[in-house]
């Protein structure tokens, strides 16, 4: 197929939440459309499977980046942060459709996707870098488990509402040592998940830092602290303690035995995401928190 020309995305894939009919319908007005304005379209491998008949090339998760510059996610937030951890490892933009509840990473919306996507395609949008977290379980010295977070790293005990004892170092800096349910590591873009039902503050997406943010902690003295995001934690588990878990967006899930020592920094790769041109940080916020709107 020929690409046009005046199209500064001409290569667009498609990916989105399986099984849910609501995303099935717009995964296929987006491939209709598209096709229609001369666009290469490829489906990621599993969406195609709920998409019969569809005659667009299909590739992994972790082809896409070779083969197109966009791709369009279909989905919750959740769909986000699963493709985003892949799909941070290719030069490609990502935008997000809201097919789910909060939305914060998915600006689109589906009664208009191609209303909005057009000047997207057009040239006409925002465009931000998110940074990702690494978390490393330390064992006898050597590295057990890697995970990649978006949104948060959270250390918390193998049992459900269990306090745990951890001390926790700031580039080899000692901050302290805690008797809680866990410790939430945040992102500016986890600010408003996990952590902000914790009591974390919220971060502004462009501030390069982390939020240290105490679970359920056994004193009234913690509160959760504001980081630079180019430092390097140290989560050290008392002896004591029975197994622990950390778990990376509350999807992959590492074990962390008593000697273990957990790691968490920075990730060397970053999500770039693509927004409409009328795309404000402090409205999404005011949408999806209810916060009020201006007095005068």
């Amino acid at each position: 197929m020929s690409q046009s020309p005046e199209l500064a995305f001409s290569r667009v894939a498609l990916l989105g939440k399986v099984n849910h009919e609501a995303t099935r319908a717009t995964l296929m007005t987006l491939e209709e459309e598209l096709l229609a304005l001369g666009v290469d379209v490829i489906i990621e491998a599993r969406t195609a499977e709920q998409l019969e008949g569809t005659q667009s090339p299909c590739f992994s998760l972790e082809e896409l980046g070779e083969h197109a510059d966009l791709a369009v996610v279909v989905g919750g937030d959740g769909n986000m942060l699963g493709a985003a951890r892949i799909l941070c490892e290719s030069d490609i933009a990502v935008i997000g459709v809201n097919r789910g509840n909060l939305g914060f990473l998915t600006d689109l919306d589906p009664d208009q996707v191609m209303d909005q996507l057009r000047p997207v395609l057009a040239g006409e949008y925002l465009s931000e870098y998110r940074f990702l977290l690494q978390a490393e379980v330390i064992r006898n010295g050597e590295r057990r488990d890697v995970g990649r977070a978006i949104n948060e790293v959270v250390l918390h005990s193998d049992k459900v509402a269990h306090m745990i004892e951890f001390e926790v170092y700031v580039d080899d800096h000692f901050v302290y040592s805690q008797r809680s349910d866990g410790l939430i590591v945040a992102t500016p873009t986890g600010s408003t998940a996990y952590s902000l039902s914790g009591g974390g503050p919220i971060l502004t997406p462009n501030i390069a830092a982390l939020t240290l943010v105490p679970m359920f902690p056994h004193t009234l003295s913690s509160r959760p602290i504001v980081v630079d995001a180019n430092c390097t934690l140290h989560l050290r588990p008392s002896p004591d303690n029975g197994p622990l878990a950390l778990s990376c967006d509350g999807h992959m899930r590492m074990e962390v035995l008593p000697e273990d020592q957990v790691i968490i920094h920075k990730y060397a790769q970053q999500l770039h995401l693509i927004h409409p041109k009328d795309h404000s940080y402090f409205k999404v916020l005011r949408n999806k928190l209810g916060w009020g709107s201006r007095l005068f």
